[in-house]
């Protein structure tokens, strides 16, 4: 009984050194840091592992995350250069780079840059109109990215990206906007509408167009054909006569054959309507002596 009150005071101090060493161990998670004052000046900037911090000497000032932050902040009311007053609310993504800047930096750190995006927002609103800050969305991020980046490196901070997240002109503004979108629509649907009825009406007289030059070629086509086939006929026609009297000078006719053909040919005109002949005298000697062996030979028979 008495070893254990004498040890009592020894295993006293054993828990207080081992509670004091426990209370004193921080272990510095992922995207983390910690900035340690010593003396209540700064001493270190704890990163990610584990560290040991001198009781009552040391003291952690602050625990800053380096993971990407955003800032929404609320309508700021700004003039543009036409003096239209309208509200304009961004949202602000920053990533703090170094933590003692951060923690010595400025006071206030989130507060100061929600005032300074205000300031930026009014001085870049003011040198546009109204249109030009409704569709410069993309300008008016990169210049207030581009001024507040530069203004926060002191304090360890980086501005990654600015986004105008919504634009609110005045309610007359509004009305009078869309009123102009609407007549605008209406403006393109007219157009589109009369530029249809302009390629209906060019189609239509192009295919009337062609349909009378198709039926005037066919018709073309055909008198060709028709000529053609009467040029062919007559073309046969004279080489029949051609060849016909080639034949009959080939076989040198005498002059009583060529008086019988004469005679024929006389007799086929007479076969027709006319109702004068008149026959050359060969002929007529020529027949007068086919009548004369006509009648000799009726005689024999008789």
């Amino acid at each position: 009984m008495s070893f254990i009150l004498s040890s009592l005071p020894v295993l006293l101090i054993v828990v207080l050194v081992v509670s004091l060493i426990a209370t004193n161990i921080r272990i510095v998670p992922q995207a983390h840091a910690y900035v340690i004052e010593r003396l209540g000046a700064y001493n270190e900037t704890w990163n990610v592992g584990l560290h040991f911090k001198i009781p009552v000497i040391d003291k952690i000032s602050r625990k800053v995350s380096l993971k990407e932050h955003v800032l929404d902040f609320p309508p700021q009311p700004v003039i543009t250069r036409d003096n239209v007053t309208m509200e304009i609310d961004t949202v602000i993504y920053y990533q703090i780079t170094d933590p003692k800047l951060f923690t010595y930096g400025v006071e206030m750190p989130l507060s100061a840059i929600e005032n300074l995006t205000a300031t930026t927002l009014r001085n870049i609103i003011g040198d546009l109109e109204l249109d030009s800050t409704l569709t410069g969305r993309e300008i008016i991020n990169t210049k207030i990215r581009i001024v507040l980046d530069e203004a926060t490196d002191p304090w360890g901070i980086k501005i990654n990206r600015v986004e105008v997240k919504n634009i609110l002109p005045p309610r007359d503004i509004q009305v009078a906007m869309e009123k102009q979108m609407r007549a605008e629509r209406e403006r393109r649907e007219a157009i589109i509408r009369a530029e249809g009825e302009k390629r209906s009406a060019i189609l239509v007289a192009e295919g009337q167009k062609e349909a009378v030059i198709l039926e005037a070629e066919g018709q073309k086509q055909s008198a060709i054909r028709q000529a053609e086939g009467q040029s062919e006929a007559i073309r046969l026609v004279q080489q029949a006569t051609a060849d016909g009297i080639r034949m009959l000078n080939e076989s040198d006719p005498t002059q009583k054959i060529l008086a019988l053909k004469s005679l024929d040919a006389f007799v086929k005109a007479a076969d027709g309507k006319a109702t004068k002949i008149i026959i050359p005298s060969e002929i007529q000697g020529l027949a007068g002596l086919a009548t004369g062996i006509s009648e000799v030979l009726k005689n024999q028979q008789e």
